[in-house]
């Protein structure tokens, strides 16, 4: 009987199920402790992780007996896919479970940061009224700039889409036109010159590391909001508030950041006067998309070992 060691949450009915195929350990604040799971690690077939559990050639040496390991999400930065293909360790994310989930966020911060609802909650909590000092905007018509087009920018494009925004695409790996959709794929700079929202989907590599950076927000001509629903270091965050501060951008909202738990420094230069939302890594985790991504790699799991 294979045996599970899961470090990170997942959903009760989910664990249930697996419980009643093989030996499970389950805890998830074990990837709090580093050694402990380098301790555990060695006596199981499967690690099933989230985003928190550094998966490295430093971890997996001494695991031999891993055949398998099960990604409760999509990105795959914290575990080196590169160790586990040459050691043939299957490695299984969530991919598309959490799009809707991701979509929604994209939409709902697209609107409150063109109708500015921060800044607005800001003055009525600071006691000003701004009813006629901030100007609201409407979301229909605009652009929204989707780079990457995987299955979660894919979700994105088509909720943008039905809430009246403009698609347009960028994906390194892709170039096409739907003239069904309406959906433009152009060049990164065509993008960033002519996008009102700016939505990023891609995963975090060497080469997508800063790749919104001082140089890009100078060529961002319509003021754009930003949204950051990826990974925190694929946009220098100095930049970004230096380029909101500088009057490039007109806001943004980030749900990842390049220190998780965001460090005071960063928060020390948000001002609560700003256009803007963070929010602690949640845009693909709600109840719902939460039961889809376990549900997923408890099949996968299953499937896997029988």
């Amino acid at each position: 009987m294979a045996k599970i060691l899961i470090t990170e949450f997942i959903n009760k009915k989910s664990l249930n199920k697996l419980k009643k195929v093989f030996k499970v350990h389950y805890d998830e604040k074990l990837w709090e402790y580093p050694k402990e799971i380098t301790k555990k690690i060695k006596d199981f077939d499967c690690l099933i992780v989230r985003n928190k559990t550094l998966v490295n050639k430093k971890l997996l040496h001494d695991a031999n007996k891993i055949r398998f390991i099960g990604r409760l999400g999509v990105g795959l930065d914290n575990i080196d896919t590169e160790y586990c293909n040459s050691n043939k360790i299957r490695v299984q994310p969530a991919t598309g479970m959490n799009a809707d989930s991701v979509a929604e966020y994209v939409g709902t911060c697209s609107l409150m940061l063109t109708k500015k609802i921060p800044m607005f909650y800001a003055g009525i909590l600071n006691g000003t009224w701004p009813r006629t000092t901030i100007n609201s905007e409407e979301l229909k018509g605009k652009s929204i700039g989707v780079i990457g087009y995987g299955s979660v920018g894919k979700k994105v494009s088509e909720y943008c889409s039905k809430i009246g925004l403009k698609i347009i695409l960028y994906d390194k790996y892709k170039q096409e036109y739907n003239k069904k959709k309406n959906f433009f794929f152009s060049s990164l700079h065509h993008l960033l010159k002519n996008s009102d929202i700016i939505s990023l989907h891609i995963p975090l590599t060497k080469g997508t590391k800063n790749l919104i950076n001082k140089n890009s927000f100078i060529k961002m001509k319509k003021k754009p909001i930003i949204i950051n629903t990826s990974r925190g270091t694929i946009i220098n965050e100095n930049d970004l508030l230096d380029a909101y501060n500088k009057n490039l951008i007109s806001g943004f909202a980030l749900d990842v950041f390049e220190n998780e738990p965001v460090n005071k420094k960063f928060l020390k230069k948000v001002k609560k006067e700003m256009n803007c939302i963070l929010t602690p890594h949640v845009s693909g985790v709600t109840y719902q998309s939460n039961i889809r991504v376990s549900d997923f790699i408890v099949e996968k799991v299953i499937d896997f070992f029988n």
